[in-house]
């Protein structure tokens, strides 16, 4: 599978008044070919049927480079897999990622791509910790993003509760920042949290509650029980 036939593919499935729409909605400025997402997991799903995990890393490193709305979905589903071996090229590859991330949608699927290989490798965390302090504010998103599968351990072994309470650490720096995204990202990983550990979730927003936007400290608390 070549770069260019998988593109070709995508193309074949193009549909000009979805593409229309969806440039307008994410307002990032690339092409878009209206690919719904169903069909761009088919085709990945495919494509990694036929392809070793070198294969696979190569071509979604070429459909990034595209720049190509739906290539670059395609591109992380091609490495959203649980057990990828090797791995350490593809999580370099995703955390190279990072910095040209512009809009959401590319960014939460890329970043689902890097959850399976974070928890597959947590000691990668050291390295997301350090998105934290980015200047560009969808990298400082994507350290609340890729960590989410923190969120929802109900029996978290001590290490990973360590990295629960790390990245409450990085939220509890973040609530001042007046960038919506930001403030968006950490109502959804307390929010998921408040199902799994409300104690946690209760202590964050006592300490923080009152400092972040209204709109996410009630998207915060919307699961917490009574």
């Amino acid at each position: 599978m070549t770069p260019e036939a998988a593109l070709a593919e995508l193309e074949a499935r193009a549909d000009p008044e979805r593409a229309a729409g969806a440039a307008a909605y994410h307002k990032a400025s690339r092409r878009y070919l209206g690919v719904p997402n169903p069909v761009i997991n088919d085709l990945t799903t495919a494509w990694r049927q036929v392809l070793d995990v070198p294969a696979r890393v190569a071509l979604a490193e070429a459909l990034w480079k595209t720049d190509v709305h739906e290539a670059r979905i395609a591109a992380a589903k091609l490495l959203t897999q649980a057990r990828l071996r090797p791995d350490a090229a593809a999580w370099a590859l995703i955390a190279s990622w990072v910095p040209e991330f512009d809009a959401w949608a590319i960014a939460d699927h890329a970043c689902i791509a890097g959850q399976k290989r974070l928890v597959a490798d947590p000691s990668r965390i050291d390295e997301v910790e350090a998105w934290t302090r980015a200047d560009h504010m969808w990298t400082r998103r994507a350290a609340l993003v890729i960590t989410l599968p923190w969120t929802r351990q109900n029996h978290p072994k001590p290490a990973d509760l360590a990295i629960r309470d790390r990245v409450l650490g990085w939220a509890g720096a973040y609530v001042d920042d007046p960038e919506w995204f930001i403030q968006k990202a950490v109502a959804w990983w307390l929010r998921d949290l408040s199902k799994h550990d409300p104690e946690r979730t209760r202590a964050f927003l006592a300490e923080y509650g009152d400092r972040m936007k209204p709109f996410a400290r009630k998207e915060a608390a919307k699961h917490l029980p009574a």
